[in-house]
């Protein structure tokens, strides 16, 4: 199946090279193009002015994506997105984690996430905390997502069944349990 997916993208970049060159250039370009607002300033630009261009560029930006669709059609589409997601896909994280590594995945998830419970409660009784409490979100932030890639895919899996509302939990019979049969 693989390779009958990797047969047609390959015609398809064959068939339709300079287009894909095109609208992936369209496509980093839409992606990239917020990085100018944090420069506009800094080479003299007033307020007003990277307001003003942060606006066009939201529009622009959803704009060329567009017209990257356009040029390269749902196939070349298809193929630009498997290879900038392909490269994501393949340092993402593993589908099943061993216990070890889940439970390590768990302590750094949950230590943000119960700091950030009991912060308004303890705040004053930590020294610092208030002076350094962005610094503290940032940290926090970090951790979220380091110990999500540490639990593994099967826990966002598990994230993802909170919000299905058909989902249903189903656990593993512990070894050595036998069932009986009515």
């Amino acid at each position: 199946m693989k390779s009958q997916e990797a047969a047609q993208a390959n015609d398809v970049q064959q068939s339709a090279g300079w287009r894909i060159k095109v609208a992936f250039t369209l496509f980093v370009a839409s992606i990239l193009w917020p990085v100018l607002i944090p420069i506009l300033p800094l080479v003299g630009f007033s307020g007003t002015a990277v307001a003003a261009f942060s606006g066009v560029m939201l529009v622009v930006g959803e704009l060329m994506i567009v017209g990257a669709v356009a040029i390269a059609g749902k196939q070349g589409f298809a193929y630009i997105k498997a290879k900038v997601f392909g490269v994501f896909k393949a340092y993402g994280p593993p589908k099943v984690v061993s216990r070890t590594r889940y439970i390590i995945g768990l302590v750094i998830f949950m230590v943000p996430v119960l700091a950030g419970w009991a912060a308004p409660y303890v705040a004053d009784y930590i020294p610092g905390f208030q002076e350094n409490m962005f610094a503290m979100a940032i940290v926090g932030d970090v951790m979220l997502v380091v110990g999500l890639v540490v639990l593994g895919g099967d826990f966002w899996d598990k994230l993802r069944s909170l919000f299905v509302h058909k989902a249903y939990v189903v656990f593993p019979e512990k070894a050595g349990k036998t069932t009986a049969s009515a």
